[in-house]
C-alpha cells in the first residue's frame, strides 16, 4: 500500500509517522476540563470561608480567652488586685477534691442518660417502624419532649411530677401503699438522669428510626423466607445495619449531655452527687466570683472531656467492629 493510499484509509499511518492529531486533541480537551475543575474547587472553598471564619470566631476565640483568664488571679470582689497567677489556678483545681467529684458525677449522669436514651430510643424506633393506625400522631407525640426547653422541662418535673406533696409520682406510689418520696433531695442524681432520659429519648429515636427505615426490605424478606425469626433477623441483620446510627446517636448525645446545666441548677442545686462540671463552673464563676479559677476549671473540663469521649468512642467502635466481623 502506498503512502497516499494509506493516508486515505482511516486508522492507518505511513511508516515513520505517528498520529499526533488525536493526542493533541485529547490534551486540548483535558486542559480546559482540569482548569474548570480547579476553578470549581476554588469557588467551593471560597464559599466555605465565611462559615469557617464564623465557626472560628464563635468557638476558638472564647477558648483562647478562657485559657488567658486561667492564668490570671482575678476575683470580682477585688477587681484592683488582678494579676498573673501562672499555674496557681490549675494547682488549685488539681488539689481540690471538687473537680474529681464533679467529674465522676458528670460521667455517671451523662453515661446513664446516654445509655438509657439510646436503649429506649431503639425500642420506640422499632415500635414506630411498624405500620399501625395513628402512627403519625404517635410519632409526633414522641418527639415533643425534645422540643421542650430544658429549663421548662426541669420545672415541670420538679413541681408537677416529683414534688413531695403534689407530685404525680408520689400520687401513683400512694395507690400501691408506698409513702411519699422526696425525689429532689433523697435521689437527686436519679431525678436528673430521669429528666435527661425523658428529654433525649426522642432525639435517639429519630436517628435510629431513620436507620431502620433505610435498611433493605428485600433482605428482610429473604431472611423470613430462609426461616429466620423476628429475633434472629433483628440481631443478625438489623443491629449490624444500625451500627453507624448507634455510634452517631451516642456521639451527639454525649456532646449535648456533657453541657447539661438546667436540671441540676433548678432541681437539685448540685447536691447528692448531681454536681456536674458545668454546675461547678457556674458556682466558681458566679457564686464564688473566682474568674481565674473558673477558667482553669473550664480548660481542665475541656481536656478531660476530650480524653473521656475519645476513649469511650474508640471502645464503642471496637465493640461494633468486632460484632460486624463475627456476623460476616
Amino acid at each position: 500500500m502506498t503512502a497516499r493510499a494509506a493516508a486515505a484509509v482511516p486508522g492507518t499511518a505511513t511508516r515513520g509517522t505517528t498520529p499526533r492529531a488525536p493526542a493533541a486533541a485529547a490534551r486540548a480537551t483535558t486542559r480546559p476540563a482540569s482548569s474548570r475543575r480547579r476553578q470549581d474547587l476554588l469557588v467551593s472553598r471560597a464559599l466555605l470561608w465565611p462559615a469557617l471564619v464564623v465557626a472560628v470566631v464563635l468557638t476558638q476565640v472564647p477558648m483562647l480567652a478562657t485559657v488567658y483568664y486561667s492564668f490570671q488571679e482575678w476575683n470580682l470582689l477585688r477587681p484592683g488586685q488582678r494579676g498573673f497567677a501562672g499555674f496557681g489556678n490549675y494547682a488549685k483545681v488539681l488539689s481540690d477534691g471538687s473537680f474529681l467529684s464533679s467529674l465522676g458525677s458528670t460521667v455517671l449522669v451523662t453515661g446513664s442518660a446516654v445509655v438509657g436514651a439510646t436503649l429506649l430510643g431503639l425500642l420506640f424506633a422499632v415500635l414506630l417502624d411498624r405500620k399501625f393506625a395513628g402512627r403519625s400522631v404517635a410519632r409526633t407525640l414522641m418527639i415533643t419532649p425534645f422540643l421542650v426547653m430544658p429549663a421548662a422541662a426541669a420545672l415541670i418535673w420538679k413541681w408537677s411530677i416529683l414534688d413531695v406533696t403534689y407530685g404525680m409520682a408520689n400520687w401513683f406510689l400512694s395507690l400501691v401503699g408506698i409513702g411519699p418520696v422526696a425525689w429532689n433531695t433523697e435521689l437527686p442524681a436519679l431525678t436528673v438522669i430521669a429528666v435527661l432520659i425523658w428529654q433525649y429519648t426522642p432525639f435517639a429515636m429519630l436517628i435510629l428510626l431513620a436507620g431502620l427505615q433505610s435498611q433493605s426490605r428485600e433482605v428482610l424478606e429473604a431472611a423470613g423466607v430462609d426461616g429466620a425469626g423476628p429475633w434472629r433477623t433483628f440481631t443478625a441483620i438489623t443491629l449490624p445495619h444500625l451500627r453507624q446510627y448507634v455510634e452517631i446517636t451516642v456521639l451527639l448525645a454525649t456532646i449535648l449531655l456533657l453541657q447539661v446545666f438546667d436540671p441540676v441548677a433548678i432541681m437539685t442545686k448540685g447536691t447528692g452527687g448531681s454536681k456536674t462540671l458545668s454546675y461547678l463552673l457556674y458556682e466558681r464563676a458566679f457564686v464564688g466570683l473566682e474568674v481565674g479559677e473558673a477558667a482553669a476549671y473550664g480548660v481542665m473540663t475541656v481536656i478531660v472531656t476530650i480524653l473521656v469521649a475519645t476513649v469511650a468512642l474508640r471502645t464503642l467502635f471496637k465493640v461494633f467492629s468486632a460484632e460486624g466481623l463475627m456476623n460476616r
